[in-house]
């Protein structure tokens, strides 16, 4: 009796051994759709009417902020584009530099996303709207023979600035800044 609960322990340990990295992660919620937030590394054009000393193209840097000449640090991180549009339109009034300013702000280039483990060339890559861990992984050159194909893991910083680790499927969508890791399996 005593050698089948041992025997049956092992067993119970052998099949905890086999598990698939990463299973025991929680899926990684649905990203509702709605404007897209912008964070450091995000590059935008602003364009202001009428005045092109105002306009061109600027990164956000680790503080949130963008500089624009004659307005000064405006706030971006957490900001839509258009939010950032009211944003230097208030700041150029404030300055008596137009009484009926116009700005437009687009971003131009995106946070990177990070693709990590058992894919063909892993590294940082510039993210596109609407990409999903399977486009994402098709940028860094694909699965290798060695990778768990069915979910990565997905880690993201929260809107409290904490970083949270999911399991993601194939056609969950990424964010930038995104940290993608592709398991290996076990044979």
């Amino acid at each position: 009796m005593h050698s089948r609960r041992v025997f049956s322990l092992m067993l119970l340990g052998a099949v905890a051994a086999c598990a698939s990295p990463g299973a025991n992660l929680p899926l990684l919620p649905d990203t509702p759709l709605s404007a897209y937030r912008i964070g450091p590394e995000d590059q935008l054009r602003v364009t202001v009417f009428n005045d092109p000393r105002l306009t061109g193209d600027f990164r956000v840097g680790d503080t949130g902020t963008i500089a624009l000449p004659l307005i000064g640090t405006v706030r971006a991180a957490g900001l839509t584009t258009t939010e950032i549009e009211r944003a230097v339109e208030k700041e150029m009034r404030d300055k008596n530099l137009f009484r009926d300013p116009s700005a437009a702000v687009q971003v131009i280039t995106y946070r990177p996303v990070f693709v990590l483990g058992m894919v063909e060339k892993g590294g940082q890559f510039p993210y596109q709207p609407g990409m999903t861990v399977l486009t994402a992984v098709a940028v860094a050159g694909g699965f290798n023979y060695r990778a768990i194909q069915d979910y990565v893991s997905v880690t993201r910083i929260g809107p409290d600035g904490k970083a949270m680790e999911y399991r993601a499927k194939r056609d969950s969508l990424v964010q930038p800044g995104d940290t993608l890791t592709v398991f290996e399996r076990r044979f």
